[in-house]
């Protein structure tokens, strides 16, 4: 049996939970997956996981196993790669990840001048507003808004980002200027159903007011540039209104109401063993996002 294959196949498993996935990752059979799985527990002389019809789960002399197969691999790949020369250099693709708005608007520029910088390297974005499993669709580096769940992953706090009601210039001047959460019952609410489906805005203090939107907008940025036209407000994270923010196209309000910060972090699975183009980009982007004003 080749013991490094079956230790590769062994952490799929317990990664993706799955027989027939990691079959599927692996482009082999299922059968082999089995196969293999039943040679190292018999190997190692322990049950490595608990299987059902509809699930598989490490046991936890699995557990122990997982951890110790998984430090090993990464050694080795970081042995063959500084034998190679690519520890040191970065080379290769780059997947990174973040929410669709925030990708387009923050990330890309450290893309591109990432790209710019090392030009033997290529770049693939997912901007998209869904939770994205980094292990299993292959990301190297994700960029999350919101508090981490446990994952084992190496985090960087490079940010946060508030939630801020919004509104331009000319629309206060009409209508007046709103000094406490109720006194939205009294103003126009054009709201994203994408972002804001719930009609109950949260503020500080556990302060909550119901809202009745006159206007619902399916995308952020069309309840952004309804506020920018003056019609009415929106509620949004305030990144995604800097740039009018900057123009003084729109003005932030109710700001002693406003709820905590929500972190911004730089994830990455490898930790302190990531490959030379995980560790410049993370790098360049955690400058470049700590440096930014709109962020912090």
């Amino acid at each position: 049996m080749d013991r490094w294959q079956a230790m590769r196949i062994f952490v799929k498993v317990a990664e993706t939970e799955s027989f027939a996935e990691t079959a599927r990752h692996m482009h082999m059979s299922a059968p082999v997956v089995t196969r293999t799985v039943a040679a190292l527990e018999d190997l190692v002389g322990a049950r490595l996981f608990v299987r059902t019809t509809r699930s598989v789960k490490l046991t936890e002399a699995g557990t122990r196993y997982f951890e110790d197969c998984r430090r090993i691999l990464v050694d080795i790949a970081e042995a063959e790669a500084a034998a190679g020369g690519s520890y040191a250099t970065p080379t290769g693709t780059l997947a990174i990840t973040a929410s669709a708005m925030f990708g387009q608007m923050y990330v890309l520029p450290i893309v591109t001048e990432f790209l710019n910088a090392h030009q033997a390297m290529r770049a693939r974005t997912l901007f998209i507003d869904r939770p994205v499993n980094i292990v299993e669709e292959g990301v190297d580096v994700a960029i999350r808004i919101g508090h981490l769940p446990n994952s084992g992953f190496a985090a960087i706090k490079v940010g946060t980002v508030r939630r801020v009601i919004c509104g331009s210039p000319s629309y206060f001047e009409q209508y007046g200027v709103p000094t406490t959460p109720l006194d939205l019952k009294d103003h126009r609410i054009a709201a994203s159903t994408s972002a804001w489906a719930s009609p109950e805005w949260r503020f500080a203090d556990e302060q909550r007011v119901t809202i009745t939107p006159a206007l619902q907008c399916d995308t952020n940025e069309a309840a952004i540039a309804t506020a920018r036209q003056g019609w009415g407000l929106t509620r949004v994270l305030h990144y995604q209104i800097g740039p009018a923010l900057l123009a003084g196209e729109l003005k932030v309000v109710l700001r002693d109401y406003e709820e905590p910060p929500l972190p911004i972090h730089i994830l990455h699975p490898e930790g302190r063993h990531a490959p030379a183009k995980v560790r410049a980009f993370v790098d360049m982007a955690a400058a470049r996002l700590k440096e930014n004003r709109l962020l912090n």
